[in-house]
């Protein structure tokens, strides 16, 4: 079993930047394609990102594609999700997830990650 910690989040001026970071720890991650959700205030948690457990693969959702880059390192046992360009409506609680499962094309659903962290709060201000 997996467990995972999220760090990184803040308060930050639309068109700045964060990395967000996903520790993990009680196994590694070379089994898990990861990804990250974030949920907004009123708003269901959504799709951001996401990454096969190689590295080779990764997907967005479109209203990140272009401004956020998933990355890992298995060795440090850690996911990382490079935020730019940031927007207002980008302001959310972001969550990392974990999914041993393996799915032909990288999975966007929330229902299918096995493992979830606590979330890291990103407010963006305009």
């Amino acid at each position: 079993q997996v467990q995972l910690v999220e760090s990184g989040g803040g308060l930050v001026q639309a068109g700045g930047s964060l990395r967000l970071s996903c520790a993990a720890s009680g196994s590694t991650l070379y089994s898990y394609d990861m990804g990250w959700f974030r949920q907004a205030p009123g708003k269901e948690r959504e799709f951001v990102a996401v990454i096969r457990r190689s590295g080779g693969n990764a997907y967005y959702a479109d209203s990140v594609k272009g401004r956020f880059t998933i990355s890992r390192d298995n060795g440090k046992n850690t996911v990382y999700v490079q935020m730019n360009s940031l927007k207002p409506e980008d302001t959310a609680v972001y969550y990392c997830a974990a999914t041993r499962n393996w799915y032909s094309d990288l999975s966007v659903q929330r229902s299918d990650y096995e493992y979830w962290g606590q979330g890291t709060q990103v407010t963006v201000s305009s």
